[in-house]
Order: structure tokens, then C-alpha cells, then sequence
């Protein structure tokens, strides 16, 4: 598990991922504010049950960061 404390542009070249993983999602509520927990569960191909892969946590000011960042690659989206 990991909280974000950072989004920074990278160049590397890279295509798509072949595989597809399932995305759970929640809200944690904290004195000092919400965290919008994302995580993601093995491949379908995966041999043992369903469990949790990676699990990423951001704050406010990452989730407001990441709806910009989500902006600028997907233009069309309100």
C-alpha cells in the first residue's frame, strides 16, 4: 500500500498493458481529511483467489492533481 505524495510527467516509452485487472474503490475518512483509496485485484488468469494486488490512497489536493492530469489526456470528458 502507498499514498501518494507526488504526480510528475515521465517520457518513457511504453504502450499498453495486455492485461486487464479489476479496480475496488472507497473513501477512508480521517481526522485529518478523506483519502480515496484505489485497489486493484489480479488478473482473471491469476491461479489463487481474488485479492488485493496494489493499493494506492490519495489525499484532497492528490485526487484534485489527478482530476487534471485525467483532464489534459482525456479533453472530451466534463
Amino acid at each position: 500500500m502507498a499514498r501518494i505524495k507526488e504526480f510528475f510527467r515521465t517520457t518513457r516509452n511504453t504502450g499498453a498493458h495486455p492485461t486487464e485487472v479489476e479496480c475496488g474503490y472507497q473513501v477512508i475518512f480521517t481526522v485529518d481529511g478523506n483519502l480515496l483509496q484505489l485497489s486493484t485485484y489480479g488478473s482473471d488468469s491469476r491461479r489463487s483467489e481474488k485479492k488485493t494486488s496494489q493499493t494506492l490512497q490519495l489525499d484532497r489536493e492528490r485526487a484534485g492533481e489527478l482530476l487534471k492530469i485525467i483532464k489534459e489526456a482525456f479533453p472530451e470528458l466534463k
